[in-house]
């Protein structure tokens, strides 16, 4: 009994590790992990993370290992955390919410709040104090219970930051720096040498006062009645965060870290290890300083001089795109760049070698003698790798503005961008040609080829079109009742575009556009996908699929704790959704449409081996794979001692997608490997059979 019990556990941890495994809903997927750390809280030896969308994270271990603690969290976006020892306080853009477990459930506490965009909170005796964005500062006397403003004398209510040094009260605004002596109910501008009154960030050094600037850092040592400027050796002035530790003063800027041994009379750059630079954040515990940035959470130790990652299990990246490319699914984010998966997302990899700047909006792949290229959009216009993310090299001159679209139409790559329009090129983006006649608005959000035409979204002036490989533009909006296009997508001759009221469809080339919305209970639109004749929606409240052409809408969120959905994309047989703050989920294809045949009427760009469905099975399963060219191809499976079992495929084979049937009757349960060998293209992927 023992022994079959022993057998019955080791095969229920193998399900649990094996990618592919069959559910029922959304699952979220390993990563890509590290994001946007906006603010942390301390509790003794836990820390606390709040990201930009992603929610809360705890950690126990100093950073090592990361759990999401958002349950009850109604918005996602923090701003600032505090503890009092038995509770723990979050100011969100949507109000305050309160946690007595350690953050395990949270429930709201902004009764009295009419300005719910809260910006700083601290907490003085008895009493709580929260700075918000444009309503001021309000207080509660009952962990929150109730809220009640302390504006007397605070001529500007943007309130960033919030200090405290014995009786006096500060706060940071974006107009200058306030002082209470009184507990908030009364307020006098401080501010004397305080050259610029953007003020980010507060922090107390013994009798000292320094304030975090978008001109840099200021000291006060008298209670803040006057300021110097102490930005020596400061190489960026645009500072957000300040911490003390020990002796010494840290500042986050927009350039990495900065630290002085001298209460700011110099300061010297600490951005070794830091791969985003990008700051705004900081935690002391102990001799430990962390660093939230735009790429995740960093270390820097008692000692150190460089800083550590700390992102395991920090999945809270913002995720704009995905491509595949050679049976790997790539997944662009914004702030922490490229990251790679080989096993449906049970493990993401970063590439960013040479990727100078990782905040990407848009993948594409573009199919080049000698392999596929992967190419790159965002703010920092265009990148190229020939070696599948291993290596980028800049590709963006001649383009202005941040990259939001990438279009591939034959061998011409075109590239949308933000205020500056649509740019071409023919030599894989070593040089851009701007192709703007007749493009009246040049904010462009999306890029999409039908047969020899090419469409433009744009944010506010709607869909134009370059027809027949015309360079010149003409506006097409009859019928299209709003014109911030988010998205646009081509099934057959339809054309979809995603706007901020829902999704238009148009049938003649985008001369007529009719509204398509049954079922879409969220119109913010942010991306379409089509899968063969199913259209999948994402949006501002979570995912959509229609299989009738977008006369109606079907919703599919269940788990998706995450329903801000800014691309979606299918790899295998799942369809994976790229969140605005929560990474990636996946989901079974097969559960929301009948088939996962791709399609059969385009030949693949790369080679490419999908993962077995279901997986694990008993006793069929169904593996597909794609072959760009004609190639002699084998298929064989193998035992886990590395014995061929059966080979199911052996021969020539057209170039196309291809679909094959594994019976596994006659073997026992275990985990296998198959392998695919086509030409001088191999892979490899496991599979489990459950019996």
């Amino acid at each position: 009994m023992k022994q079959v019990k022993l057998i019955f556990t080791l095969l229920t941890v193998i399900f649990l590790l094996i990618p592919g495994q069959s559910f029922s809903q959304w699952i979220q997927t390993s990563g890509p992990e590290g994001g946007y750390v906006d603010c942390f809280g301390v509790d003794g030896d836990t820390l606390y993370a709040g990201t930009y969308g992603g929610g809360i994270f705890v950690s126990t271990d100093y950073g090592s290992n990361w759990s999401d603690r958002s349950t009850g969290l109604t918005n996602r976006i923090i701003n600032a955390i505090v503890t009092d020892g038995s509770n723990i306080f979050a100011g969100t853009e949507g109000g305050v919410f309160i946690s007595s477990n350690s953050g395990a459930q949270w429930t709201a506490a902004s009764a009295g709040i009419t300005n719910t965009n809260i910006q700083a909170l601290i907490i003085s005796g008895s009493n709580i104090f929260l700075g918000t964005n444009g309503g001021g500062v309000y207080f509660s006397t009952n962990n929150g219970t109730n809220w009640s403003t302390l504006n007397n004398g605070l001529t500007n209510k943007t309130v960033n930051a919030l200090a405290e040094n014995g009786t006096y009260l500060y706060a940071g605004t974006a107009g200058g720096v306030f002082l209470s002596t009184d507990d908030g109910s009364n307020w006098s501008e401080v501010d004397t040498g305080l050259t610029n009154k953007s003020v980010y960030a507060l922090a107390v050094k013994g009798t000292d006062l320094f304030a975090a600037t978008a001109g840099g850092v200021f000291l006060s040592s008298d209670s803040g009645a006057t300021w110097n400027i102490k930005n020596t050796g400061l190489p960026f002035t645009f500072v957000f965060a300040l911490a003390v530790l020990g002796t010494d003063i840290y500042a986050g800027t927009n350039g990495g870290v900065s630290g002085s041994t001298n209460n700011g009379t110099n300061w010297s750059t600490v951005n070794s290890g830091l791969t985003s630079n990008d700051v705004r954040s900081f935690a002391v515990m102990g001799t430990n300083l962390f660093t939230g940035t735009h790429g995740g959470a960093f270390l820097l130790t008692n000692g150190a001089i460089s800083w550590t990652p700390v992102n395991a299990g920090l999945r809270n990246a913002n995720t704009h795109s995905f491509a595949e490319v050679e049976g790997a699914l790539f997944a662009g984010n914004y702030g922490t760049g490229v990251f790679v998966s080989t096993d449906s997302g049970a493990l993401w990899n970063p590439l960013n070698t040479g990727l100078t700047n990782k905040y990407i909006n848009t993948l594409i792949v573009s199919p080049t003698v000698g392999g596929p290229t992967l190419f790159a959009g965002g703010t920092g216009l265009v990148y190229r790798s020939t070696n599948s993310g291993t290596n980028w090299s800049f590709a963006g001159t001649g383009i202005s503005g941040y990259v939001n679209a990438l279009a591939l139409k034959d061998t011409v790559l075109f590239t949308g961008t933000a205020g500056a329009g649509v740019y071409s090129t023919t030599n894989n983006g070593t040089t851009w040609t701007a192709m703007n006649s007749g493009l009246t608005n040049k904010y462009t959000s999306s890029l999409v080829v039908s047969g020899t035409n090419l469409f433009v979204g744009t944010t506010g002036g709607g869909v134009f079109l370059a027809p027949d490989n015309d360079t010149n533009w003409v506006e097409i909006n009859n019928g299209l009742t709003n014109k911030s296009v988010r998205t646009l997508a081509v099934s057959g001759t339809d054309i979809f575009a995603g706007t901020d009221n829902g999704v238009f469809i148009s049938s003649d080339t985008g001369a007529n556009w009719s509204p398509m919305n049954t079922g879409l209970t969220n119109k913010a639109v942010k991306t379409l996908h089509i899968h063969k004749s199913a259209i999948f929606a994402g949006t501002d409240g979570g995912v959509f699929y229609s299989t009738n052409n977008g006369a109606s809408w079907s919703d599919a969120n269940t788990g998706l704790t995450d329903i801000k959905v800014g691309t979606l994309f299918v790899y295998g047989n799942y369809i994976y959704a790229g969140t605005m703050g929560s990474s990636v989920f996946q989901r079974p294809l097969s559960q929301l449409i009948t088939s996962v045949q791709p399609h059969t009427d385009e030949l693949p760009v790369t080679f490419i081996l999908h993962q077995n469905y279901p997986n694990p099975f008993n006793p069929t399963t169904t593996i597909q794979f794609a072959l760009p060219k004609a190639s002699y191809v084998t298929l064989k499976v193998y035992n886990i001692l590395g014995q061929a079992v059966t080979t199911l495929v052996d021969g020539m084979q057209m170039a196309g997608y291809k679909s094959v049937e594994f019976n596994a009757d006659i073997l026992p349960s275990g985990i296998y490997t198959y392998r695919l060998t086509a030409g001088t293209s191999t892979d490899v992927k496991k599979m489990m059979i459950l019996k």
